[in-house]
């Protein structure tokens, strides 16, 4: 594996190259949601552009990979090279709000997302209906990805997140309104709050 950093003010841009794929990520935590979005499956395309868009985190991900075995390993690299750059976006985390949260619904599905910028990872995961799992969404993306995806995240992030399904009937719907929780309650967590003046925690460190 190799990989390749830049960093400056609250961006980041990452290269990252196994056998099984290479991934390309750039983000600017201040950005307006503007994305470019290319990882060869189109179903995450449609979720990362619409992590980038209520985020408010600008983000290019450039992925290809094996997909032609399964999209598994392409999925799991971009979750991984985005948590990274992320991480590294946020610095000592110094005048951020930390902590969001956020209920989003999409139709008949609604999720809640609560994201502590805590420098220990952790995932609360729950309320998907039985078979979620097995659901083929767009004829590339298996049910059981989202999981794994905010799992690769919030690991090489280190944030900790609870993703609640409340309610939620298409496959479709209930992963869309996930990835749009956890965009909103991001966007609070890692925004500047002008009222604090260092790092949010009385242990001084994030």
């Amino acid at each position: 594996m190799t990989e390749t950093v830049q960093s400056a003010g609250r961006t980041a841009r990452l290269e990252r190259s196994t056998s099984e794929s290479s991934v390309l990520v750039e983000i600017n935590l201040d950005g307006t949601g503007v994305s470019s979005i290319d990882t060869s499956v189109p179903f995450y395309d449609h979720m990362l552009t619409a992590l980038s868009k209520h985020s408010l985190i600008d983000l290019t991900v450039k992925a290809t990979g094996d997909t032609h075995i399964d999209a598994h390993h392409t999925v799991e690299d971009v979750a991984i090279t985005f948590g990274e750059a992320l991480r590294i976006a946020l610095g000592n985390k110094a005048g951020i709000r930390r902590f969001g949260e956020a209920t989003v619904p999409l139709d008949e599905a609604l999720a809640n997302a609560v994201v502590d910028v805590s420098g220990r990872p952790y995932l609360v995961h729950g309320g998907e209906p039985a078979g979620q799992e097995y659901h083929l969404i767009g004829g590339h993306f298996t049910g059981s990805l989202t999981r794994h995806v905010f799992e690769a995240i919030t690991l090489h992030a280190q944030i900790c997140l609870h993703m609640s399904v409340i309610a939620g009937r298409d496959p479709h719907h209930i992963v869309e309104a996930q990835f749009k929780a956890f965009a909103r309650a991001l966007r609070s967590a890692i925004e500047p709050d002008p009222r604090v003046t260092g790092i949010p925690s009385t242990k001084g460190s994030l």
